[in-house]
């Protein structure tokens, strides 16, 4: 996990960057911003607060790593953290190339260099690159200098007041982001990535074909990777090969999040006792385990630490509903022997047992 308390802004580039497919063109400015002390603690707060997610990438290319430009632009400012502002430059117009959809908006560019972060508890310098798209309306209120009475204990005072609209930049929402910090530069750096639009074209353009990154194989990436095999293989694999009752998938799924939310690590034969449990089922699952891999060219790791922010974000998809016709919807949350099913003259139905109402 990253840290911040004892980052600082080193240096700044501005840059305006257009769509290169409706020729806006982009503006580079001739020098780096001069910031003052409480400019500099309010963009660390405005670049640095959005990266929440555990979930980290790296810079690569296909071929060769030395092929992805920002890859190569982020060694040479590591290496010479004065080249900000010319490699800034190049950036922007990195950008400028990989903004060829009309849908993409044009925005301010901002390049920075934050030093003394913290990374798994190691200090690290780390390259930003951010853009921002949308700009906010604002309400300006000013009034001529005021002319205060004390007299006979009167503080008050009269003044003509102003107010105004303008348009400038949320510092409480960042549009476009990546942090590359300085480690592992073998791998291709570790990339923390945000997009707030992330949909259809912008993600593409931003993830894919600016900064050409691939997810880092880390405890985020193994907990997602083997909730996310394991939610398929219970709701569209397992009832090809038996038969079996959305009673009984709404409980397969919630027994895998309670075992990755009350284990710190993951050990695939204890997963396999606890969550899967009849040999039969367990055997279907490592085939399909294995023609999972085959397919999303993974490996998914017999054992490996646990994500708490991975198990969070996949939960959030293990919806646990038995969805009945268009009148009812059974959300099951605990003990699978309390709902039972069957079959009568007037239909299909649950039995559900509870203790209170409320």
């Amino acid at each position: 996990m990253p840290f911040f308390e004892s980052s600082s802004v080193q240096s700044v580039a501005i840059h305006r960057v257009g769509n290169k497919e409706t020729s806006e063109g982009y503006i580079l400015s001739a020098k780096p911003v001069q910031l003052s002390e409480m400019l500099q603690d309010l963009l660390v707060t405005y670049f640095i607060s959005p990266f929440k997610v555990e979930e980290y990438y790296h810079l690569y290319d296909d071929d060769n790593l030395q092929l992805n430009d920002i890859y190569r632009f982020a060694c040479q400012v590591f290496d010479e953290p004065d080249s900000l502002h010319d490699v800034s430059q190049q950036v922007a117009k990195r950008l400028y190339d990989a903004s060829t959809h009309p849908n993409i908006k044009g925005g301010d560019l901002f390049v920075v260099y934050f030093s003394h972060c913290q990374f798994n508890g190691e200090d690290t310098d780390a390259l930003g690159i951010f853009k921002s798209e949308n700009k906010a309306q604002f309400l300006k209120v000013q009034h001529d200098e005021e002319e205060w009475s004390r007299q006979s204990g009167d503080e008050s005072a009269s003044a003509v007041f102003r107010m105004d609209v303008d348009k400038g930049i949320d510092i409480n929402k960042l549009d476009k982001g990546a942090l590359i910090f300085n480690l592992e530069r073998d791998k291709g750096f570790i990339v923390s990535v945000v997009d707030s639009t992330n949909r259809g074209t912008d993600a593409v353009y931003w993830k894919d074909n600016f900064l050409h990154i691939c997810q880092r194989q880390d405890e985020y990436f193994n907990t997602h990777q083997v909730m996310q095999a394991y939610k398929k293989f219970v709701t569209d694999e397992l009832p090809q090969q038996y038969e079996v009752s959305k009673a009984d998938q709404a409980d397969l799924l919630n027994r895998s999040v309670s075992f990755f939310k009350q284990n710190d690590s993951f050990e695939m034969d204890d997963f396999e006792r606890d969550v899967l449990g009849q040999p039969e089922v367990i055997d279907s699952f490592n085939r399909y385990r294995q023609q999972y891999e085959q397919d999303n060219d993974v490996q998914l790791p017999d054992s490996f630490g646990i994500s708490e922010g991975a198990v969070k974000k996949q939960a959030r998809s293990y919806r646990s509903v038995i969805k009945l016709d268009k009148n009812f919807h059974i959300y099951v949350h605990g003990d699978r022997n309390l709902i039972e099913q069957g079959q009568d003259e007037k239909g299909k139905f649950y039995k559900v047992y509870y203790n209170e109402e409320s």
